[in-house]
């Protein structure tokens, strides 16, 4: 029987309930809860937008968006959204969902913390990074109505979010700083990890081999 939140159907599938079943048993409810508001989130922009979106497509998109922060998941040698994103395809492919559409939702988790750029692409990867801007940073706070964020919110609590969810990013992006050059997630690092030096985008293409 399918669940409905804030006027937002969650869709009633297999594929659905195994993404629901992966992200619940490898998340804390921190990343669990997030990441089932961001799909919230993101429908209710694309409703008010007036979107086409393949509501399926976004809930694994949304619900896959941090698996690059959680132990079974996550590497140290690549960006924690590209840990993310492989999963997912890898998981779509395991249903039968191959080709555009699960490069689709890969892409929608790989470019989650690009500004602006996931915008201006297929709905569901716009809507990706609308859930997470809206939940993580408060952009589009005010195009959803007081009911509806109320409704999200009872049914995926946010305590103590903000403080709760840069722990998060530190502890899964700690061990593989460099992953962070050019990407908003320095920013964390800098904040939280003691002597954490950020990349300079100047400082390598001055010190490339390129004599001039």
């Amino acid at each position: 029987m399918s669940e409905t939140i804030a006027g937002v159907r969650i869709p009633d599938s297999v594929l659905v309930r195994e993404a629901t079943e992966l992200v619940r048993e490898v998340s804390p409810p921190l990343l669990f809860d997030h990441s089932r508001r961001v799909f919230l989130f993101g429908s209710l922009r694309g409703a008010e937008q007036g979107l086409d979106f393949d509501p399926e497509l976004l809930y694994v998109g949304a619900m896959f968006h941090d698996l690059g922060l959680t132990e079974r998941f996550r590497r140290t040698d690549q960006r924690f959204e590209i840990d993310g994103a492989d999963e997912a395809r890898r998981f779509l492919q395991a249903h039968g969902i191959t080709g555009e559409p699960a490069e689709r939702v890969w892409t929608a988790i790989a470019l989650h913390t690009t500004p602006e750029i996931p915008l201006h692409m297929a709905p569901e990867i716009a809507l990706v990074t609308r859930g997470v801007e809206l939940d993580v940073l408060g952009i589009g706070y005010h195009m959803v109505s007081d009911e509806q964020r109320a409704a999200v919110i009872a049914a995926h609590p946010r305590p103590d979010f903000k403080n709760r969810i840069l722990a998060a990013f530190t502890e899964g992006i700690k061990d593989r700083p460099d992953t962070t050059f050019g990407n908003v997630k320095a920013d964390v690092l800098a904040r939280f990890v003691p002597g954490f030096r950020r990349g300079d985008f100047v400082d390598v293409i001055k010190g490339s081999d390129w004599a001039e």
